[in-house]
Formats: C-alpha cells, sequence, structure tokens
C-alpha cells in the first residue's frame, strides 16, 4: 500500500515548491492527484517521483515541452533509447550555443568596460558604443 501525501509533504520530499507542483498539474505534467472530502490534495509514491523527475530535468534546463516527452518515455516500457538520447543531445547543443553567445556578450562587454574612464566626466564610451548604429 502506497503512502499518500499533501502538497507540502510532496513539495518537501521532491524539492519543489508547492506552487510549482500545482503549475505542473495545471498544465498536465503531471495528473492532477485526487482529493480528500475538505479538498486537500493528495500524492501517491509515483506522482512523488513523477515530481523528482521534474525537477532534476528542470535543473538542467530542459522545457516543459521536453520534459513532457521525457516522462512520457521514462513510462513507456517500449521506448526506445535512441529518442531519449536525441532530446538531450539537442538539449545539450542548444546549451552549448547559448554558452558561446554568452561568451561573446562577455568579451563585448569586457571591452567595453575597459574603455570607459569611469569618473566624474560625464562623457562615456560605453554609452557613444551602444548608441552607434551596427
Amino acid at each position: 500500500m502506497s503512502t499518500l501525501l499533501t502538497i507540502g509533504e510532496a513539495a518537501k520530499t521532491s524539492g519543489l515548491s508547492t506552487k510549482m507542483i500545482r503549475h505542473y498539474e495545471q498544465t498536465g505534467l503531471l495528473k492532477k492527484s485526487p482529493r480528500t472530502d475538505s479538498g486537500y490534495r493528495l500524492y501517491n509514491n509515483e506522482q512523488i517521483n513523477q515530481l523528482r523527475f521534474i525537477r532534476q530535468a528542470r535543473n538542467l534546463g530542459f522545457s516543459l515541452n521536453d520534459i513532457q516527452s521525457l516522462l512520457g518515455l521514462w513510462q513507456d516500457p517500449n521506448r526506445e533509447s535512441r529518442l531519449v538520447k536525441q532530446l538531450a543531445t539537442q538539449h545539450l547543443d542548444d546549451i552549448k550555443m547559448k554558452i558561446s553567445e554568452l561568451q561573446h556578450m562577455q568579451l563585448i562587454l569586457t571591452e567595453l568596460a575597459e574603455s570607459c574612464c569611469g569618473d566624474e566626466n560625464p562623457h562615456c564610451s560605453i554609452l557613444q558604443k551602444l548608441a552607434k548604429p551596427d
């Protein structure tokens, strides 16, 4: 027999906030939990495991759509691991692209910051370069 947890207990156990658990239910990422006669949500072990899965995937930056796909694959005993790998690889490629973009931004901002005197003079090369057409 599985133990049923209230939303507060589910939040503590899964590492998510009660607000996020409600959000995941509203968006359909998590199946709506049954309620007691007094309206309290109750979560079973399977739902707690799904919440942990969602938290881990969110911590890795997966989108809610990707998490929905990953959950479906996780729950499908006939899944093909290549589909899981495709999702992970695509996400990794997106992360690499973002890192590259952030490094480029860092380089430009470093150059801008170094070009400004940062004194009491109103002249600021940062503002001039930002106002320049591309």
